[in-house]
Protein backbone atom coordinates (compact mmCIF):
# COMPACT_ATOMS: atom_id res chain seq x y z
CA UNK A 1 0.00 0.00 0.00
CA UNK A 2 1.11 3.51 -0.70
CA UNK A 3 1.78 5.97 2.13
CA UNK A 4 -1.24 8.14 1.45
CA UNK A 5 -3.69 5.28 1.55
CA UNK A 6 -2.13 4.05 4.78
CA UNK A 7 -2.48 7.39 6.53
CA UNK A 8 -4.80 10.08 5.13
CA UNK A 9 -7.37 7.98 3.27
CA UNK A 10 -9.11 6.51 6.36
CA UNK A 11 -9.44 10.05 7.74
CA UNK A 12 -11.17 11.37 4.63
CA UNK A 13 -13.69 8.53 4.55
CA UNK A 14 -14.51 9.01 8.24
CA UNK A 15 -14.72 12.77 7.73
CA UNK A 16 -17.19 12.54 4.87
CA UNK A 17 -19.42 10.17 6.83
CA UNK A 18 -19.27 12.47 9.84
CA UNK A 19 -20.55 15.42 7.83
CA UNK A 20 -24.10 14.16 8.15
CA UNK A 21 -24.59 13.49 4.45
CA UNK A 22 -23.93 17.07 3.37
CA UNK A 23 -21.65 15.98 0.54
CA UNK A 24 -24.23 13.56 -0.81
CA UNK A 25 -26.99 16.12 -1.00
CA UNK A 26 -29.20 14.25 1.53
CA UNK A 27 -29.68 17.28 3.72
CA UNK A 28 -32.34 18.10 6.28
CA UNK A 29 -34.89 20.75 5.35
CA UNK A 30 -33.74 24.33 5.86
CA UNK A 31 -34.51 25.52 9.36
CA UNK A 32 -36.05 28.82 10.25
CA UNK A 33 -33.53 31.64 10.05
CA UNK A 34 -32.09 32.88 13.35
CA UNK A 35 -33.96 35.64 15.10
CA UNK A 36 -33.31 39.18 13.96
CA UNK A 37 -30.75 41.24 15.81
CA UNK A 38 -28.06 38.60 16.21
CA UNK A 39 -25.77 40.37 13.77
CA UNK A 40 -25.01 44.10 14.19
CA UNK A 41 -25.83 46.56 11.44
CA UNK A 42 -23.26 46.74 8.64
CA UNK A 43 -20.36 49.11 9.20
CA UNK A 44 -18.40 48.83 5.95
CA UNK A 45 -19.36 49.42 2.32
CA UNK A 46 -19.84 46.44 0.05
CA UNK A 47 -16.59 47.05 -1.73
CA UNK A 48 -14.71 46.32 1.51
CA UNK A 49 -16.44 42.98 2.16
CA UNK A 50 -13.58 40.96 0.77
CA UNK A 51 -12.33 37.39 1.31
CA UNK A 52 -9.96 36.70 4.17
CA UNK A 53 -6.81 34.63 3.90
CA UNK A 54 -7.12 30.94 3.21
CA UNK A 55 -7.50 28.58 6.13
CA UNK A 56 -5.37 25.69 5.00
CA UNK A 57 -5.59 22.18 6.44
CA UNK A 58 -2.90 21.55 9.04
CA UNK A 59 -1.36 18.13 9.60
CA UNK A 60 -1.99 18.45 13.31
CA UNK A 61 -5.73 18.32 12.49
CA UNK A 62 -5.45 14.83 11.02
CA UNK A 63 -5.97 11.82 13.35
CA UNK A 64 -3.36 9.06 13.35
CA UNK A 65 -5.07 5.80 12.36
CA UNK A 66 -2.39 3.85 14.24
CA UNK A 67 -2.99 5.08 17.74
CA UNK A 68 -4.69 8.40 18.30
CA UNK A 69 -1.64 10.65 18.01
CA UNK A 70 -1.51 13.44 15.49
CA UNK A 71 1.12 13.46 12.79
CA UNK A 72 2.76 16.48 14.38
CA UNK A 73 3.47 14.72 17.71
CA UNK A 74 4.20 11.19 16.48
CA UNK A 75 7.96 10.40 16.69
CA UNK A 76 9.48 10.39 13.21
CA UNK A 77 11.36 7.40 11.84
CA UNK A 78 15.14 7.54 11.61
CA UNK A 79 15.86 8.28 7.98
CA UNK A 80 18.86 9.41 5.98
CA UNK A 81 18.91 13.16 5.51
CA UNK A 82 17.99 14.34 2.04
CA UNK A 83 20.37 16.77 0.36
CA UNK A 84 18.95 19.99 -1.04
CA UNK A 85 19.70 18.88 -4.59
CA UNK A 86 17.88 15.58 -4.06
CA UNK A 87 14.99 17.30 -2.26
CA UNK A 88 14.54 19.70 -5.16
CA UNK A 89 14.52 16.86 -7.67
CA UNK A 90 11.97 14.87 -5.64
CA UNK A 91 9.71 17.88 -5.25
CA UNK A 92 9.80 18.38 -9.01
CA UNK A 93 8.87 14.71 -9.46
CA UNK A 94 6.00 15.08 -6.98
CA UNK A 95 4.78 18.24 -8.69
CA UNK A 96 4.72 16.46 -12.04
CA UNK A 97 2.60 13.67 -10.52
CA UNK A 98 0.29 16.24 -8.92
CA UNK A 99 -0.20 18.00 -12.25
CA UNK A 100 -0.99 14.64 -13.88
CA UNK A 101 -3.60 14.11 -11.17
CA UNK A 102 -5.08 17.53 -11.88
CA UNK A 103 -5.38 16.77 -15.60
CA UNK A 104 -6.94 13.37 -14.83
CA UNK A 105 -9.46 14.95 -12.47
CA UNK A 106 -10.45 17.57 -15.05
CA UNK A 107 -10.92 14.69 -17.52
CA UNK A 108 -13.14 12.95 -14.93
CA UNK A 109 -10.69 10.04 -14.61
CA UNK A 110 -10.91 9.98 -10.81
CA UNK A 111 -9.15 6.63 -10.36
CA UNK A 112 -6.08 7.86 -12.19
CA UNK A 113 -6.22 11.17 -10.32
CA UNK A 114 -6.14 9.33 -6.98
CA UNK A 115 -3.33 7.05 -8.18
CA UNK A 116 -1.13 9.98 -9.25
CA UNK A 117 -1.80 11.82 -5.99
CA UNK A 118 -0.74 8.67 -4.18
CA UNK A 119 2.44 8.60 -6.27
CA UNK A 120 3.16 12.24 -5.43
CA UNK A 121 2.67 11.63 -1.72
CA UNK A 122 4.95 8.57 -1.79
CA UNK A 123 7.75 10.74 -3.20
CA UNK A 124 7.25 13.62 -0.78
CA UNK A 125 7.07 11.49 2.36
CA UNK A 126 10.61 10.26 1.74
CA UNK A 127 12.07 13.78 1.72
CA UNK A 128 13.90 14.24 5.03
CA UNK A 129 15.25 17.78 5.29
CA UNK A 130 16.17 19.75 8.43
CA UNK A 131 13.70 22.42 9.60
CA UNK A 132 15.93 25.26 8.36
CA UNK A 133 16.14 23.86 4.84
CA UNK A 134 14.44 26.05 2.21
CA UNK A 135 12.75 22.85 0.94
CA UNK A 136 11.06 21.94 4.23
CA UNK A 137 8.22 24.44 3.90
CA UNK A 138 7.67 23.48 0.26
CA UNK A 139 7.56 19.79 1.22
CA UNK A 140 5.01 20.37 3.98
CA UNK A 141 2.89 22.61 1.78
CA UNK A 142 2.85 19.98 -0.94
CA UNK A 143 1.70 17.29 1.51
CA UNK A 144 -1.20 19.45 2.64
CA UNK A 145 -2.13 20.31 -0.94
CA UNK A 146 -2.30 16.60 -1.78
CA UNK A 147 -4.46 15.98 1.30
CA UNK A 148 -6.87 18.71 0.25
CA UNK A 149 -7.13 17.42 -3.32
CA UNK A 150 -7.85 13.86 -2.13
CA UNK A 151 -10.67 15.18 0.06
CA UNK A 152 -12.20 17.08 -2.83
CA UNK A 153 -12.08 14.08 -5.16
CA UNK A 154 -13.80 11.81 -2.66
CA UNK A 155 -16.43 14.47 -2.03
CA UNK A 156 -17.08 14.81 -5.76
CA UNK A 157 -17.56 11.03 -6.05
CA UNK A 158 -20.43 11.21 -3.60
CA UNK A 159 -22.12 14.13 -5.38
CA UNK A 160 -25.10 13.05 -7.53
CA UNK A 161 -25.06 14.17 -11.17
CA UNK A 162 -26.87 17.40 -11.99
CA UNK A 163 -26.74 18.79 -8.45
CA UNK A 164 -24.95 21.94 -9.58
CA UNK A 165 -27.96 22.94 -11.67
CA UNK A 166 -30.11 23.56 -8.62
CA UNK A 167 -30.80 27.23 -8.04
CA UNK A 168 -29.86 29.13 -4.92
CA UNK A 169 -32.73 29.66 -2.42
CA UNK A 170 -33.32 33.41 -2.29
CA UNK A 171 -34.95 33.67 1.12
CA UNK A 172 -36.11 37.05 2.39
CA UNK A 173 -35.37 36.87 6.10
CA UNK A 174 -34.42 39.64 8.52
CA UNK A 175 -30.71 39.41 7.71
CA UNK A 176 -31.33 39.73 3.99
CA UNK A 177 -33.74 42.63 4.53
CA UNK A 178 -31.06 44.43 6.54
CA UNK A 179 -28.66 44.20 3.62
CA UNK A 180 -31.37 45.34 1.21
CA UNK A 181 -31.90 48.41 3.39
CA UNK A 182 -28.15 49.11 3.27
CA UNK A 183 -28.21 49.00 -0.53
CA UNK A 184 -31.33 51.20 -0.56
CA UNK A 185 -29.63 53.89 1.52
CA UNK A 186 -25.91 54.45 2.14
CA UNK A 187 -24.72 51.93 -0.45
CA UNK A 188 -27.19 52.92 -3.13
CA UNK A 189 -24.66 54.72 -5.33
CA UNK A 190 -22.18 51.86 -5.03
CA UNK A 191 -24.90 49.38 -6.03
CA UNK A 192 -26.01 51.36 -9.10
CA UNK A 193 -22.45 52.02 -10.32
CA UNK A 194 -21.50 48.36 -9.85
CA UNK A 195 -24.63 47.20 -11.68
CA UNK A 196 -23.79 49.51 -14.58
CA UNK A 197 -20.18 48.16 -14.78
CA UNK A 198 -21.47 44.59 -14.72
CA UNK A 199 -22.54 44.85 -18.34
CA UNK A 200 -18.91 44.72 -19.46
CA UNK A 201 -18.43 41.20 -18.07
CA UNK A 202 -21.84 39.64 -17.36
CA UNK A 203 -22.33 37.84 -20.68
CA UNK A 204 -18.87 36.26 -20.40
CA UNK A 205 -19.49 35.26 -16.78
CA UNK A 206 -22.86 33.69 -17.58
CA UNK A 207 -21.33 31.69 -20.41
CA UNK A 208 -18.62 30.28 -18.11
CA UNK A 209 -21.09 29.53 -15.30
CA UNK A 210 -23.36 27.61 -17.65
CA UNK A 211 -20.41 25.63 -19.01
CA UNK A 212 -19.63 24.60 -15.43
CA UNK A 213 -23.26 23.88 -14.54
CA UNK A 214 -23.45 26.65 -11.91
CA UNK A 215 -26.57 28.72 -11.16
CA UNK A 216 -26.96 32.00 -13.05
CA UNK A 217 -27.39 33.86 -9.76
CA UNK A 218 -23.65 33.51 -9.07
CA UNK A 219 -22.99 35.97 -11.91
CA UNK A 220 -23.79 38.72 -9.36
CA UNK A 221 -21.19 37.56 -6.84
CA UNK A 222 -18.55 40.02 -8.18
CA UNK A 223 -20.87 42.91 -7.29
CA UNK A 224 -20.36 42.34 -3.58
CA UNK A 225 -16.79 41.11 -4.04
CA UNK A 226 -15.31 43.88 -6.15
CA UNK A 227 -18.07 46.11 -7.49
CA UNK A 228 -17.11 44.64 -10.88
CA UNK A 229 -13.74 46.41 -10.73
CA UNK A 230 -11.09 44.17 -12.27
CA UNK A 231 -8.26 45.75 -10.26
CA UNK A 232 -10.04 45.91 -6.89
CA UNK A 233 -7.57 45.11 -4.08
CA UNK A 234 -8.53 44.28 -0.49
CA UNK A 235 -6.59 44.67 2.75
CA UNK A 236 -6.10 40.88 2.69
CA UNK A 237 -4.37 41.16 -0.74
CA UNK A 238 -7.40 39.70 -2.51
CA UNK A 239 -7.44 40.98 -6.06
CA UNK A 240 -9.65 41.16 -9.13
CA UNK A 241 -13.31 40.65 -10.03
CA UNK A 242 -13.54 37.49 -7.93
CA UNK A 243 -11.14 38.62 -5.17
CA UNK A 244 -8.64 35.77 -5.14
CA UNK A 245 -5.81 35.88 -2.62
CA UNK A 246 -2.44 34.73 -4.04
CA UNK A 247 -2.48 31.18 -2.66
CA UNK A 248 -6.03 30.37 -3.79
CA UNK A 249 -5.37 31.96 -7.16
CA UNK A 250 -2.31 29.76 -7.61
CA UNK A 251 -4.37 26.66 -6.76
CA UNK A 252 -6.63 27.38 -9.69
CA UNK A 253 -4.06 28.41 -12.26
CA UNK A 254 -3.93 32.18 -11.73
CA UNK A 255 -0.16 32.60 -11.93
CA UNK A 256 1.77 35.78 -11.26
CA UNK A 257 5.11 37.15 -12.40
CA UNK A 258 6.65 40.61 -12.70
CA UNK A 259 4.61 41.29 -15.87
CA UNK A 260 1.20 39.60 -15.39
CA UNK A 261 -1.17 38.79 -12.53
CA UNK A 262 -3.83 36.34 -13.71
CA UNK A 263 -6.21 37.35 -10.91
CA UNK A 264 -6.92 40.59 -12.82
CA UNK A 265 -7.74 38.77 -16.07
CA UNK A 266 -11.59 38.67 -16.08
CA UNK A 267 -11.88 35.47 -18.12
CA UNK A 268 -9.13 33.52 -16.34
CA UNK A 269 -10.38 34.62 -12.91
CA UNK A 270 -13.97 33.67 -13.82
CA UNK A 271 -12.89 30.19 -14.88
CA UNK A 272 -10.92 29.82 -11.66
CA UNK A 273 -13.95 30.94 -9.63
CA UNK A 274 -16.15 28.38 -11.41
CA UNK A 275 -13.70 25.60 -10.49
CA UNK A 276 -13.40 26.75 -6.88
CA UNK A 277 -17.15 27.18 -6.35
CA UNK A 278 -17.83 23.79 -7.97
CA UNK A 279 -15.42 22.15 -5.54
CA UNK A 280 -17.00 23.91 -2.58
CA UNK A 281 -20.48 22.89 -3.66
CA UNK A 282 -19.33 19.31 -4.07
CA UNK A 283 -17.87 19.42 -0.58
CA UNK A 284 -20.84 20.97 1.26
CA UNK A 285 -23.81 20.06 -0.94
CA UNK A 286 -25.57 23.44 -0.88
CA UNK A 287 -24.78 26.80 -2.42
CA UNK A 288 -25.22 29.03 0.61
CA UNK A 289 -22.61 27.12 2.62
CA UNK A 290 -20.37 26.95 -0.45
CA UNK A 291 -20.57 30.75 -0.81
CA UNK A 292 -19.70 31.22 2.86
CA UNK A 293 -16.68 28.97 2.32
CA UNK A 294 -15.67 31.02 -0.71
CA UNK A 295 -15.43 34.00 1.61
CA UNK A 296 -13.52 32.56 4.58
CA UNK A 297 -12.11 29.21 3.41
CA UNK A 298 -13.60 25.73 3.42
CA UNK A 299 -11.72 24.52 6.47
CA UNK A 300 -13.08 27.32 8.64
CA UNK A 301 -16.64 26.31 7.73
CA UNK A 302 -15.84 22.62 8.19
CA UNK A 303 -14.49 23.42 11.64
CA UNK A 304 -17.77 25.15 12.58
CA UNK A 305 -19.77 22.18 11.31
CA UNK A 306 -17.66 19.68 13.26
CA UNK A 307 -17.88 21.74 16.46
CA UNK A 308 -21.68 21.29 16.66
CA UNK A 309 -23.17 18.64 18.93
CA UNK A 310 -26.07 17.92 16.56
CA UNK A 311 -24.85 16.37 13.32
CA UNK A 312 -27.68 17.51 11.06
CA UNK A 313 -27.41 21.24 11.89
CA UNK A 314 -25.17 22.01 8.91
CA UNK A 315 -27.55 24.22 6.94
CA UNK A 316 -26.05 27.70 6.40
CA UNK A 317 -28.62 29.43 8.60
CA UNK A 318 -27.82 26.94 11.39
CA UNK A 319 -24.15 27.95 11.11
CA UNK A 320 -24.87 31.66 10.66
CA UNK A 321 -24.11 32.90 14.18
CA UNK A 322 -20.97 30.78 14.49
CA UNK A 323 -19.25 32.17 11.41
CA UNK A 324 -17.02 35.27 11.29
CA UNK A 325 -19.05 38.46 10.98
CA UNK A 326 -18.02 39.34 7.41
CA UNK A 327 -18.62 35.76 6.28
CA UNK A 328 -22.03 35.70 7.96
CA UNK A 329 -22.94 38.93 6.11
CA UNK A 330 -21.58 37.66 2.81
CA UNK A 331 -24.45 35.30 1.97
CA UNK A 332 -27.31 37.67 2.97
CA UNK A 333 -25.65 40.40 0.88
CA UNK A 334 -25.44 38.05 -2.08
CA UNK A 335 -29.11 37.12 -1.72
CA UNK A 336 -30.07 40.79 -1.30
CA UNK A 337 -28.33 41.71 -4.56
CA UNK A 338 -30.18 38.98 -6.46
CA UNK A 339 -33.56 39.93 -4.98
CA UNK A 340 -33.11 43.60 -5.91
CA UNK A 341 -32.02 42.83 -9.47
CA UNK A 342 -34.83 40.29 -9.88
CA UNK A 343 -37.49 42.81 -8.81
CA UNK A 344 -36.03 46.35 -8.63
CA UNK A 345 -39.42 48.11 -8.47
CA UNK A 346 -40.36 46.21 -5.31
CA UNK A 347 -37.30 47.58 -3.52
CA UNK A 348 -37.44 51.13 -4.92
CA UNK A 349 -34.72 50.88 -7.57
CA UNK A 350 -34.57 52.11 -11.14
CA UNK A 351 -31.59 50.24 -12.55
CA UNK A 352 -29.35 52.04 -15.09
CA UNK A 353 -28.57 50.66 -18.52
CA UNK A 354 -25.58 48.30 -18.12
CA UNK A 355 -22.36 49.14 -19.95
CA UNK A 356 -21.99 47.27 -23.24
CA UNK A 357 -19.87 44.10 -23.23
CA UNK A 358 -16.20 44.61 -24.06
CA UNK A 359 -15.48 43.92 -27.72
CA UNK A 360 -11.92 43.17 -28.81
CA UNK A 361 -9.63 41.13 -31.04
CA UNK A 362 -6.32 39.48 -30.10
CA UNK A 363 -2.97 40.44 -31.60
CA UNK A 364 0.18 38.40 -30.95
CA UNK A 365 3.04 40.54 -29.68
CA UNK A 366 6.46 39.42 -28.49
CA UNK A 367 8.18 42.53 -27.14
CA UNK A 368 7.49 44.75 -24.12
CA UNK A 369 5.59 47.87 -25.19
CA UNK A 370 4.01 50.47 -22.95
CA UNK A 371 0.25 50.56 -23.50
CA UNK A 372 0.07 54.37 -23.24
CA UNK A 373 2.63 54.72 -26.05
CA UNK A 374 0.71 52.30 -28.25
CA UNK A 375 -2.60 54.05 -27.47
CA UNK A 376 -1.14 57.43 -28.42
CA UNK A 377 0.17 56.03 -31.72
CA UNK A 378 -3.25 54.58 -32.56
CA UNK A 379 -5.21 57.64 -31.44
CA UNK A 380 -6.99 55.68 -28.70
CA UNK A 381 -7.98 56.94 -25.26
CA UNK A 382 -5.23 56.67 -22.60
CA UNK A 383 -7.06 53.87 -20.74
CA UNK A 384 -8.61 51.91 -23.63
CA UNK A 385 -5.90 49.24 -23.82
CA UNK A 386 -5.51 49.10 -20.05
CA UNK A 387 -9.22 48.37 -19.67
CA UNK A 388 -8.95 45.48 -22.12
CA UNK A 389 -5.74 44.09 -20.59
CA UNK A 390 -5.99 44.75 -16.81
CA UNK A 391 -3.78 41.76 -15.93
CA UNK A 392 -0.66 43.62 -17.19
CA UNK A 393 0.96 44.84 -13.97
CA UNK A 394 3.07 47.60 -15.54
CA UNK A 395 0.49 48.45 -18.21
CA UNK A 396 3.04 46.97 -20.57
CA UNK A 397 3.19 43.79 -22.62
CA UNK A 398 5.71 41.24 -21.30
CA UNK A 399 9.04 40.29 -22.87
CA UNK A 400 7.56 36.95 -24.02
CA UNK A 401 4.80 36.15 -26.50
CA UNK A 402 1.51 37.70 -25.42
CA UNK A 403 -1.92 37.99 -27.02
CA UNK A 404 -2.85 41.63 -26.59
CA UNK A 405 -6.54 42.56 -26.64
CA UNK A 406 -7.17 45.59 -28.87
CA UNK A 407 -10.39 47.32 -29.96
CA UNK A 408 -12.23 45.64 -32.80
CA UNK A 409 -10.95 46.74 -36.19
CA UNK A 410 -7.61 48.09 -34.92
CA UNK A 411 -5.54 44.92 -35.22
CA UNK A 412 -3.79 45.80 -38.50
CA UNK A 413 -2.89 49.27 -37.26
CA UNK A 414 -1.42 47.78 -34.08
CA UNK A 415 0.78 45.39 -36.07
CA UNK A 416 1.96 48.26 -38.28
CA UNK A 417 2.74 50.51 -35.29
CA UNK A 418 4.76 48.00 -33.24
CA UNK A 419 8.12 48.33 -35.06
CA UNK A 420 8.22 52.08 -34.36
CA UNK A 421 7.72 51.68 -30.61
CA UNK A 422 10.70 51.34 -28.25
CA UNK A 423 11.02 48.39 -25.86
CA UNK A 424 9.69 49.15 -22.40
CA UNK A 425 11.97 48.39 -19.45
CA UNK A 426 10.09 47.92 -16.14
CA UNK A 427 11.52 49.65 -13.04
CA UNK A 428 13.10 46.51 -11.64
CA UNK A 429 15.00 45.88 -14.87
CA UNK A 430 16.97 49.09 -14.23
CA UNK A 431 19.34 48.35 -11.39
CA UNK A 432 22.61 49.19 -9.71
CA UNK A 433 24.97 46.94 -7.78
CA UNK A 434 25.55 46.83 -4.02
CA UNK A 435 28.33 44.92 -2.26
CA UNK A 436 27.13 43.58 1.07
CA UNK A 437 29.15 44.70 4.09
CA UNK A 438 29.43 43.03 7.48
CA UNK A 439 26.37 43.59 9.64
CA UNK A 440 24.07 44.64 6.79
CA UNK A 441 20.60 43.17 6.34
CA UNK A 442 18.28 43.19 3.35
CA UNK A 443 15.87 45.41 5.28
CA UNK A 444 18.57 48.03 5.84
CA UNK A 445 19.73 47.82 2.23
CA UNK A 446 16.16 48.17 0.96
CA UNK A 447 15.60 51.29 3.11
CA UNK A 448 18.88 52.79 1.93
CA UNK A 449 17.92 52.46 -1.73
CA UNK A 450 14.23 53.26 -1.17
CA UNK A 451 13.03 49.89 -2.44
CA UNK A 452 11.60 46.73 -0.82
CA UNK A 453 13.07 43.49 0.45
CA UNK A 454 10.71 41.55 -1.83
CA UNK A 455 11.97 43.44 -4.90
CA UNK A 456 15.62 42.69 -4.06
CA UNK A 457 14.84 39.02 -3.37
CA UNK A 458 12.97 38.70 -6.66
CA UNK A 459 15.61 40.50 -8.74
CA UNK A 460 18.43 38.36 -7.30
CA UNK A 461 16.46 35.06 -7.15
CA UNK A 462 17.31 34.71 -3.44
CA UNK A 463 15.88 31.64 -1.71
CA UNK A 464 16.13 33.10 1.78
CA UNK A 465 15.76 36.81 2.58
CA UNK A 466 17.81 36.39 5.76
CA UNK A 467 20.86 34.75 4.22
CA UNK A 468 23.24 37.30 2.72
CA UNK A 469 26.98 37.46 3.39
CA UNK A 470 29.74 40.10 3.30
CA UNK A 471 31.14 40.55 -0.19
CA UNK A 472 27.99 39.33 -1.92
CA UNK A 473 26.97 41.54 -4.87
CA UNK A 474 23.27 42.32 -5.10
CA UNK A 475 21.28 43.89 -7.89
CA UNK A 476 19.29 46.83 -6.50
CA UNK A 477 16.09 47.85 -8.35
CA UNK A 478 16.13 51.40 -9.66
CA UNK A 479 12.71 52.27 -8.19
CA UNK A 480 11.12 55.20 -9.97
CA UNK A 481 13.85 55.50 -12.60
CA UNK A 482 12.62 56.25 -16.12
CA UNK A 483 13.07 53.53 -18.71
CA UNK A 484 16.53 53.56 -20.26
CA UNK A 485 17.96 56.05 -17.74
CA UNK A 486 20.83 55.20 -15.37
CA UNK A 487 20.12 54.90 -11.69
CA UNK A 488 20.75 58.21 -9.98
CA UNK A 489 23.85 58.24 -7.80
CA UNK A 490 25.12 60.74 -5.25
CA UNK A 491 27.62 63.22 -6.67
CA UNK A 492 31.29 62.47 -6.15
CA UNK A 493 33.08 64.24 -3.28
CA UNK A 494 34.10 67.79 -4.18
CA UNK A 495 37.68 68.45 -5.30
CA UNK A 496 40.04 70.09 -2.78
CA UNK A 497 38.86 73.64 -2.14
CA UNK A 498 35.66 73.10 -4.14
CA UNK A 499 32.03 72.35 -3.31
CA UNK A 500 28.99 70.49 -4.60
CA UNK A 501 25.26 70.96 -4.05
CA UNK A 502 23.38 67.94 -2.71
CA UNK A 503 19.59 67.62 -2.85
CA UNK A 504 18.38 65.69 0.22
CA UNK A 505 16.59 62.44 -0.60
CA UNK A 506 14.45 60.13 1.52
CA UNK A 507 16.67 58.26 4.01
CA UNK A 508 19.57 60.74 3.96
CA UNK A 509 21.14 61.78 7.27
CA UNK A 510 23.91 64.30 8.01
CA UNK A 511 26.11 61.47 9.26
CA UNK A 512 25.73 59.52 5.98
CA UNK A 513 26.38 62.63 3.88
CA UNK A 514 29.51 63.49 5.87
CA UNK A 515 30.89 59.99 5.33
CA UNK A 516 30.09 60.01 1.60
CA UNK A 517 31.61 63.43 0.94
CA UNK A 518 34.60 62.89 3.25
CA UNK A 519 33.75 65.78 5.53
CA UNK A 520 32.14 66.23 8.97
CA UNK A 521 28.63 66.83 10.27
CA UNK A 522 29.81 70.05 11.93
CA UNK A 523 31.23 71.39 8.65
CA UNK A 524 27.97 70.69 6.76
CA UNK A 525 25.93 72.35 9.50
CA UNK A 526 28.21 75.40 9.61
CA UNK A 527 28.25 75.84 5.82
CA UNK A 528 24.45 75.65 5.64
CA UNK A 529 23.51 77.51 8.82
CA UNK A 530 21.85 74.46 10.37
CA UNK A 531 21.01 74.68 14.08
CA UNK A 532 20.06 71.02 14.57
CA UNK A 533 20.60 67.66 12.92
CA UNK A 534 17.28 67.56 11.07
CA UNK A 535 17.18 67.84 7.27
CA UNK A 536 14.22 67.67 4.88
CA UNK A 537 13.63 65.82 1.61
CA UNK A 538 14.27 68.25 -1.26
CA UNK A 539 16.47 70.56 0.82
CA UNK A 540 19.62 71.70 -1.02
CA UNK A 541 22.87 71.55 0.94
CA UNK A 542 26.26 73.01 0.00
CA UNK A 543 28.97 70.44 0.68
CA UNK A 544 32.56 71.74 0.86
CA UNK A 545 35.71 69.66 0.89
CA UNK A 546 37.77 69.17 3.99
CA UNK A 547 36.93 68.97 7.65
CA UNK A 548 37.60 72.56 8.70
Amino acid sequence: MRYFKETYLPFFLMFLLAMGGCASGNRKPAHQAPAAGAVPAPETPAGDVLPSADHELEESDLPDPEGGQTFSDRPSRERTATSDAEAGARLEEALAAFQDAQFAWESEDLDRALQRLDDAYAVIIEINTPPDSPFSQERDGSRLLIAQRIQQIYASRLMPAGENHKTIPLVENSYVLREIQSFQNRERQFFLESYKRSGQYRSMILEELRKGGLPDEIAWLPLIESGFKVRALSRARALGLWQFIPSTGYRFGLTRDKWIDGRMDPLKATRAAVKYLSELHGLFGDWTTALASYNCGEFRVQSVIRSQHIDYLDNFWDLFNKLPFETARFVPRFIAVNLIIENPEKYGFVLPEPDPPLQFENIRIDKPVKLTALSATLGLGPHDLTQLNPELRHDSTPDTEYHLKVPMGSGERVVAALPSLSRYVPPEAVFSWHSVRSGETLGGIARRYRTTVAAIVRLNSLKNSRLIHPGQRLKIPGAGVAAGQPVAAKPSPPPPGGSVTHTVRSGDTLFQLARHYNTTVQRIKADNGLQGDGINVGQRLVIRSGTT
